[in-house]
């Protein structure tokens, strides 16, 4: 398999998931401006979408979308638990918290990196930001994961968010339990490879 990615960006999720799972995989750099891959191929031919991340698998199908593709991977290693079998009501809420960082969490980050966004909005964008994740960290109180007894797909794309927040300097200092749980996240050797195969350790 091939996971086209841009460091740092939401692609890094998928990326910590594969490493989870042992699975063999090609890392792909992409430079988003010129849509082309490090070896200079038309990033465009792969996914007409133009972003990251892109999955392509050994028979050259090609899954687009962070959350559909750790769906993908965390179904084929079950044994790893990152999401629990259909029918579990872990799953679903797994699920939940899958939705919620793609819609109020990840997007939210979108008009703080855009440079025509006014700077005007960027103060209600910050103040909408960080009231989500004082929401996320009250549910994080006495956890040691989003859902469960287990690391899932979630608490690698929520990492991954969270990584705009401190680069954004968002102020979550009081939040402790959203802390406790990034250095949880941090120390896992998966986690740690995959922000060194990236250049963000």
């Amino acid at each position: 398999m091939k996971l086209y990615t841009k460091a740092g960006a939401c692609s890094l999720s998928p990326h910590i998931v594969l490493r989870e799972t042992g699975l063999d995989f090609t890392l792909v750099n992409v430079d988003l401006k010129s849509h082309k891959t490090e070896k200079g191929e038309d990033y465009l031919t792969i996914n007409a979408k133009g972003q990251v991340p892109a999955l392509q698998l050994n028979d050259g199908s090609v899954l687009t979308e962070g959350q559909a593709i750790v769906q993908y991977l965390a179904d084929l290693k079950p044994d790893r638990h990152l999401l629990e079998a259909v029918g579990s009501m872990t799953r679903y809420q797994t699920l939940e918290w899958l939705s919620y960082i793609s819609s109020e969490l990840h997007k939210g980050f979108t008009p703080l990196f855009r440079a025509d966004t006014p700077e005007a909005m960027k103060p209600q964008c910050r103040t909408q930001l960080e009231h989500k994740f004082r929401y996320v960290d009250s549910q994080l109180q006495g956890k040691s994961w989003l859902v469960g007894q287990h690391f899932t797909v979630a608490d690698a794309y929520l990492f991954t968010v969270l990584r705009w927040g401190h680069a954004m300097k968002l102020n979550l200092a009081a939040l402790t339990s959203l802390e406790a749980w990034r250095q949880r996240v941090a120390q896992r050797p998966a986690v740690i490879a995959a922000l060194q195969a990236e250049g963000l350790s």
